[in-house]
C-alpha cells in the first residue's frame, strides 16, 4: 500500500529529503498555494474517493483555540485509488497532532526533534517558505492509497491564540473540502468567563488564495448556521446539506467560515486568569485619550510598482490622509532609485497640508530601481529631526508606515546592512510597519524590519486589492493610546513571565502576559503597569483577587492534547507554552549572533517537544502501526513531517508518480458567429442577413489596448483588447507581430463587475474577487454574469443571457520567437447588445452590408457573395454603414485553424471603420470612454 504524508506550511508540493524539496521547488511552482488547487471536477469525478465525511470542531477557552479536523474517505472503486486530504490552517497556528487510520491501521503522529541543517540549507528553506507562503494561511496535505472498498480517517489538530485588532477576536476555519460531502459539520463553542459580547457570524469568505466558492447572503451567517448564546458560552454550528453546500459552490469549495467576537471588560488594570499554577493577564485599556503621532509614509514609486498597483496604494493614502487627527504631524516620501521627499520637515495637520499631500501622491509616476536603505534612512532623519527641534508638550509616537513590492536593487543592497543602519538609526524610539506587495518582494527583510523595530508587517498579493489592505493596516494602528508600556508582577510570586516591556498600545488591540506562579495557593496577584499617555505618565497599581479555575475537559466535551501518562494540560499552560513559543522563534530569527541562536534554538526545541508544536525546530513522526511489517518499516522509515517545510516519505516506492496533468482537448465546434478579432489580430465581421463575411487587419502597436466592443450607455458592457509584441517570422513582410495578450470586459448592469482573462487566469472582480486558473475547468456566475473556463481551451462570459462572448486561449508548448501564448475574441451572441454599441467589431452589429461589382459592363447590386473566378482581378465595393470600400475575395481560417471562411477583404481598413486608429486606443484596460458618442450608424 501507497502512503505519502507531508505537511505544506507555506511551501508548494514537493517531495523526499529537504535537499530533494528545494530542487522540486520551481517544478512545482505553478501549483503552490498562492492559488490553492481546485478538483478535477471533469477528469476524476468517477475515480476520485468519496468524501463521506468532512467536520471541524474548535473549543475557545480565554481566546486560546484547539482545533480538530476530522476527514472520512471512501474507495468505492475496484481498484486501489490515490487519496489526498487538504487543509488550510493559520499561518500563527501550531499542528500539535495528526493521525491517518487506512483500513485497520492506526498512523499515530508524534512530535520529536529535528535534525539540525547547516544554515546554508536553512537560509534556502527560510526564503522558499516565506516565498511561497499564503498570507495567513498555510496548507496542510495528506496523500495516501486507499486500497479497494476500504476506508481512511485523516485526523489533524492546531492551537492558536486568538489575536484582537480593531475591537474583536477573529477565528477562521477553511472549508475546503474539494467536493461535495454527506455530512459536513462545522462546531465552533466559545467559553470565556469575563463574558462575551459582540458575537458575528460572517458570510463565508473567498478571495484568490481561498477557492472559488462565493457567499450566497452578504447580510448574515451562511444557510444552516445556529447559534447559541449566553453571558459567557456560546455555540455555533454550521451544518449544510449537499444541496445547500452546491448553491455555495458546486466543487465543494466553500470557503473561510469566519466568527468574530469581542469580550467584556471591568477593570483599566486587566482581567488576570489563574489555573493549576499558570497565569494568563489580558490587558486592553479603553476611553484613554489618543496619542498624537509622528507619521512618515514611504512608498515605493519604482517602475515595477507602474498600473493597479500603485494606483490602488495611492487612492488609499489619500484615504489615510484625511483620517489623521489634528494633533498629529505627518510626511511623505516617494522612493525608487531617487529618494523623494515631499517636505524636508513633518507638518501639521491642516486642510491645505492634506490637500497638497494628495497633490504630491497623485503626481509619483514609477520609475526607476529601489532603495530601500536609503529611504529608511530619509524617513528615521526626519522623525528624528522633528522630535529634536521641537518642544512638544504631549507626548507621541514615531512611525514609518513603508510600502515596497520588491527587493533592495539600489545604494545598499546586504540585508544585513540595511538592518543594522536602520536600527542604529531609529534607536528603539520609532517602529516600522511594513507592507509587501507581491511575489518578488523580500519579505524576510521586511519581516525584521518591523520585528526590530516594534511594529508589524503584512504581505499583499499580487492579485489582492492592495488600497484596501493599507487603509486596513493602517485601521490598526490609527490610535496609540499607550506608549512605553511596563508591565511588572512581584518576582517571588512570578516566573517565566512572557514578554512585559512594550513600545505602544494601539486602540482595538489587547497585551497579553503569561507566566508560571511560585505559590499556586496565593489569592490575590499585585499588578503594576507603567506607561505614558498624552501629557502625562500613567501608573496603575492594584492587587488583582485570583479565583483558581477547575482543569479537565471543557463543557463541550473537547479533549484538549495530552501525552502519555499524563493529565490533562490547562487553557493557561497551553497559551504560556504558545506564547513562550512564538517569542523564542522572534528572537532566533531576530539574532545575528551564533552562540546566542543556538541557545535560543536548543530551548526553541526542548519548549516544542514537551509541548507537542510542530515547529522549525521540531519533526512530526508517525508511530508504525501494529499491523506493519519489519522490512516496510526498517526500509523505510516513519517520518511524516520537519518544521514548515514539506517532506514526503513513499512507503513503498522509492520515488513519487505524479499524477496525469488536467487535460481538456479542444473542441473547434464552439456555436460561435464568425465576428471576432484573432491571430495577429485578424478582423472577421459576420452579416448574416445579407449573407456576407467580410474581414480587415488592424496593424497595432504593442501596448495599445484597443476597443472592440464600447456599449457601456446602453447595455452596460465594454470589451477591450491589450496588444503583445512578438518578432515578425523569417521572410515575412512585417516587421512585427501583435497578439491579444489580455481581454478585459466591465459590465455595468445590474451590478458592476470586471473580467480580466489572459492565457493562463481569469479574474472577476465584483461583490467577492475570485481568480480562476485556465487549466482548470469550472463554472462560476452571478448577479447575471456566468463565466465558463474548459480547460486550456476558450472561456465562454455570457452577460444576462442576451450577450454572449468566447475567448479562445492560444498556448505554444514549445514557442517559436515569433509566437506567443495570446488570445482570440469571438462574439457568440450579441442580442443584448443596443444599436448605438461601436468599436473595432461593436460597430459593425445590427448593420445592414451591400455589395457591388464594379466592371467595365453595366453595374449591379447584390446582396449575396460575389466570388470571382480564379486569379480574376474583382472590382468589388462593399457598402456600409455610408462607407464604400474595395473589397477582394479570400479565405481566412478562424476558430484556431480548425474551420475556414470565405471573406471579403478591406485592405485599407481605415476607409471601412469610423474616425482613425486613435479613437478607437483606450486609455486603460476598462476604459469605458468612446469618441463615437452614441454611436448612431448612418445608413447606407
Amino acid at each position: 500500500m501507497l502512503l505519502i504524508l507531508g505537511l505544506c506550511l507555506g511551501l508548494p508540493l514537493c517531495a523526499g529529503s529537504l535537499e530533494e524539496a528545494h530542487s522540486w521547488g520551481d517544478a512545482s511552482e505553478q501549483v503552490g498555494l498562492r492559488v490553492p488547487r481546485q478538483p478535477r471536477l471533469l477528469q476524476r469525478l468517477k475515480t476520485k474517493p468519496l468524501m463521506t465525511e468532512f467536520s471541524v470542531k474548535s473549543t475557545i477557552i480565554s481566546r486560546y483555540a484547539f482545533t480538530t479536523v476530522s476527514c472520512r474517505m471512501m474507495n468505492r472503486a475496484s481498484e486501489d485509488q490515490d487519496a489526498e486530504f487538504l487543509m488550510q490552517i493559520p499561518a500563527a497556528a501550531f499542528i500539535t497532532n495528526f493521525t491517518m487510520l487506512i483500513g485497520d491501521k492506526v498512523y499515530q503522529g508524534e512530535i520529536t526533534e529535528r535534525e539540525k541543517k547547516n544554515d546554508k540549507v536553512k537560509e534556502k528553506r527560510n526564503k522558499t517558505t516565506e516565498d511561497n507562503g499564503e498570507k495567513g494561511t498555510e496548507m496542510f496535505r495528506a496523500s495516501t492509497v486507499i486500497p479497494s472498498k476500504d476506508k481512511a480517517v485523516f485526523l489533524l489538530s492546531y492551537e492558536e491564540l486568538l489575536q484582537r485588532r480593531l475591537g474583536k477576536y477573529e477565528h477562521v476555519i477553511s472549508v475546503r473540502p474539494q467536493q461535495l460531502v454527506g455530512r459536513l459539520t462545522v462546531e465552533v463553542n466559545i467559553l470565556e468567563s469575563s463574558g462575551i459580547t459582540s458575537l458575528e457570524v460572517l458570510p463565508l469568505h473567498n478571495s484568490r488564495q481561498k477557492g472559488s466558492g462565493r457567499a450566497e447572503d452578504n447580510a448574515g451567517p451562511p444557510p444552516s448556521t445556529l447559534i447559541n448564546q449566553n453571558e459567557t458560552f456560546a455555540k455555533i454550528i454550521f451544518k449544510p446539506s449537499v444541496v445547500q453546500q452546491a448553491r455555495i459552490a458546486q466543487n465543494g469549495i466553500l470557503g473561510d467560515f469566519i466568527m468574530r467576537y469581542d469580550v467584556k471588560r471591568e477593570q483599566s488594570i486587566g482581567d488576570i486568569q489563574v489555573l493549576n499554577g499558570y497565569f494568563v493577564h489580558y490587558f486592553a485599556p479603553k476611553d484613554l485619550p489618543p496619542l498624537p503621532k509622528n507619521v512618515v509614509f514611504v512608498l515605493d514609486s519604482s517602475a515595477s510598482m507602474v498600473g493597479t498597483k500603485l494606483r490602488q496604494t495611492k487612492d488609499a493614502l489619500f484615504t489615510i490622509l484625511h483620517d489623521l487627527r489634528p494633533q498629529d504631524h505627518f510626511s511623505i516620501i516617494g522612493f525608487s532609485n531617487r529618494i523623494k521627499v515631499w517636505k524636508d520637515h513633518l507638518v501639521s495637520v491642516t486642510p491645505n497640508n492634506i490637500r497638497d499631500g494628495k497633490v504630491y501622491i497623485h503626481h509619483m509616476s514609477p520609475t526607476g530601481g529601489t532603495d530601500i536603505d536609503g529611504a529608511l534612512q530619509r524617513a528615521i532623519r526626519l522623525l528624528n529631526n522633528y522630535v529634536a527641534h521641537n518642544d512638544i508638550e504631549d507626548r507621541s509616537v514615531s512611525l514609518i508606515i513603508f510600502l515596497t513590492d520588491g527587493k533592495p536593487t539600489v545604494g545598499e543592497t546586504h540585508t544585513l546592512k540595511i538592518l543594522n543602519n536602520t536600527k542604529e538609526a531609529a534607536r528603539g524610539q520609532i517602529c516600522i510597519f511594513t507592507i509587501g506587495i507581491g511575489n518578488d518582494v523580500d519579505f524576510k527583510l521586511l519581516e525584521k524590519l518591523s520585528l526590530e523595530n516594534c511594529g508589524l508587517t503584512r504581505r499583499v498579493h499580487e492579485e489582492e486589492d492592495a488600497g484596501s489592505q493599507l487603509i486596513g493596516f493602517y485601521d490598526e494602528i490609527r490610535t496609540p493610546l499607550l506608549s512605553d508600556i511596563r508591565i511588572d508582577y512581584p518576582p517571588s510570586l512570578v516566573e517565566q513571565a512572557t514578554r512585559t516591556l512594550f513600545p505602544n498600545y494601539f486602540n482595538g488591540s489587547e497585551i497579553i502576559i503569561a507566566g508560571k506562579l511560585v505559590d499556586r495557593k496565593m489569592d490575590r496577584l499585585h499588578v503594576e503597569v507603567t506607561a505614558s499617555n498624552s501629557k502625562k505618565f500613567v501608573v496603575l497599581k492594584t492587587d488583582i483577587p485570583v479565583e483558581p479555575q477547575k482543569a479537565g475537559n471543557d463543557v463541550s466535551g473537547h479533549t484538549r492534547p495530552k501525552g502519555d501518562g499524563e493529565e490533562d494540560p490547562n487553557h493557561l499552560e497551553r497559551l504560556w507554552s504558545y506564547l513562550t513559543m512564538k517569542e523564542l522563534l522572534n528572537s532566533w530569527l531576530q539574532s545575528d549572533d551564533k552562540q546566542e541562536k543556538e541557545q535560543l534554538r536548543q530551548k526553541a526545541q526542548t519548549l516544542a517537544v514537551n509541548s507537542r508544536f510542530l515547529t522549525p525546530f521540531t519533526s512530526m513522526k508517525l508511530k508504525k502501526p501494529a499491523l506493519q511489517t519489519k522490512k516496510l518499516e526498517d526500509s523505510y522509515g516513519m517520518s511524516a513531517a520537519t518544521g514548515p517545510e514539506t517532506v514526503m516519505q513513499d512507503l513503498q516506492a522509492s520515488h513519487l508518480q505524479s499524477g496525469p496533468a488536467l487535460k481538456k482537448p479542444y473542441n473547434p465546434r464552439i456555436r460561435v458567429s464568425k465576428t471576432s478579432a484573432d491571430g495577429d489580430p485578424h478582423f472577421v465581421v459576420d452579416f448574416p442577413l445579407n449573407k456576407l463575411t467580410v474581414c480587415f487587419n488592424i496593424d497595432g502597436q504593442p501596448g495599445d489596448i484597443l476597443r472592440l466592443v464600447s456599449d457601456h450607455a446602453d447595455s452596460g458592457v465594454t470589451v477591450n483588447g491589450a496588444l503583445i509584441g512578438a518578432p515578425a517570422p523569417p521572410n515575412g513582410h512585417k516587421k512585427q507581430r501583435t497578439y491579444f495578450r489580455t481581454i478585459t470586459i466591465l459590465v455595468n448592469k445590474p451590478k458592476r463587475s470586471y473580467l480580466e482573462i489572459t492565457p493562463h487566469r481569469v479574474i472577476l472582480d465584483g461583490e467577492d474577487r475570485l481568480v480562476l486558473p485556465c487549466n482548470q475547468s469550472m463554472v462560476v456566475g452571478s448577479q447575471g454574469l456566468e463565466v465558463s473556463v474548459s480547460a486550456n481551451a476558450n472561456v465562454t462570459v455570457t452577460i444576462q443571457d442576451t450577450i454572449a462572448f468566447v475567448v479562445l486561449i492560444h498556448l505554444y508548448k514549445k514557442p517559436a520567437p515569433y509566437q506567443r501564448d495570446h488570445l482570440g475574441f469571438y462574439i457568440s451572441s450579441s442580442k443584448g447588445l443596443s444599436g448605438n454599441c461601436h468599436g473595432l467589431l461593436g460597430q459593425f452589429l445590427n448593420q445592414d452590408a451591400r455589395l457591388t461589382e464594379e466592371h467595365a459592363g453595366p453595374s449591379k447590386n447584390t446582396t449575396g457573395p460575389l466570388l470571382p473566378k480564379a486569379g480574376e482581378m474583382s472590382g468589388t465595393v462593399l457598402k456600409v454603414k455610408g462607407h464604400q470600400v474595395p473589397v477582394v475575395w479570400k479565405q481566412r481560417k478562424i476558430y484556431n485553424g480548425e474551420e475556414q471562411v470565405d471573406c471579403w477583404f478591406a485592405r485599407n481598413a481605415a476607409q471601412l471603420l469610423d474616425g482613425e486608429y486613435k479613437d478607437y486606443l483606450a486609455a486603460h484596460p476598462f476604459d469605458s470612454e468612446t469618441t463615437f458618442g452614441l454611436g448612431i450608424s448612418r445608413g447606407l
